[in-house]
């Protein structure tokens, strides 16, 4: 199986259970936990985490309609 279908079918998985910028968030709150993470470094994804979804779901409410 060559490397960029095997990445393909991994991105298909992820995206399915999770999208990449909660997955993101998920390990930064892991390595916060085991003190591979400062506070404040938590503190400015969470921050940049939570105002991206809210744009995204702004978006899709305003392009969509709110369902």
């Amino acid at each position: 199986m060559a490397a960029k279908d095997k990445k393909g079918k991994v991105d298909a998985l992820l995206e399915r259970f999770t999208s990449r910028k909660l997955l993101v968030w998920m390990t930064c709150t892991a390595l916060l936990l085991v003190g591979q993470v400062t506070g404040d470094t938590w503190e400015t994804l969470s921050i940049a985490y939570v105002g991206t979804q809210a744009f995204v779901d702004a978006t899709v409410a305003w392009k969509h309609g709110k369902k």
